[in-house]
């Protein structure tokens, strides 16, 4: 086993990847997420693999299938045990996931697995999201002007 990393490392890794700093607050970070989001989609190619994912809401969440190539999904209600899961996964349909049918299937804190079905798809920007979380970092390290 040695040069492979077991299946709590990995979600630890994934888990760090949804709560990375980036200096905006929740309401800034969705904001900058739907102005990266383009038109609506009803499916995208899903081979099995998170790459990372961002929880950003009860009702929404990035993730990312390939390293610049990610997804906006909007859940039918309120997810609210997204943003506490140290892991998540992603119902398919010959290999594809699909707006309206597929479901993000989220650890909850009663170590059930709850389903999240998706009702939107869209694609995302990662280059204007990955500007965006820069400049956001920058001006939170930046010294106040001021007394």
């Amino acid at each position: 086993m040695q040069g492979r990393l077991p299946a709590v490392a990995i979600a630890a890794l994934l888990a760090l990847q949804g709560c990375a700093s980036t200096g905006m607050t929740d309401v800034e970070k969705l904001a900058t997420y739907r102005a990266a989001a383009g038109e609506p989609v009803s499916s995208f190619s899903y081979l099995g693999r998170i790459s990372g994912w961002t929880p950003l809401d009860d009702g929404h969440i990035a993730v990312w299938t390939r390293p610049r190539e990610a997804w906006l999904l909007g859940f039918h209600g309120l997810c609210p045990d997204v943003a506490y899961s140290p892991v998540i996964g992603l119902t398919s349909q010959n290999s594809r996931v699909y707006a309206g049918f597929d479901k993000v299937l989220v650890d909850g804190r009663s170590s059930m697995q709850l389903p999240c079905r998706i009702r939107e798809i869209r694609p995302l920007d990662t280059m204007r999201i990955k500007a965006a979380e820069q400049e956001a970092r920058e001006a939170a390290q930046a010294p106040s002007s001021g007394t």
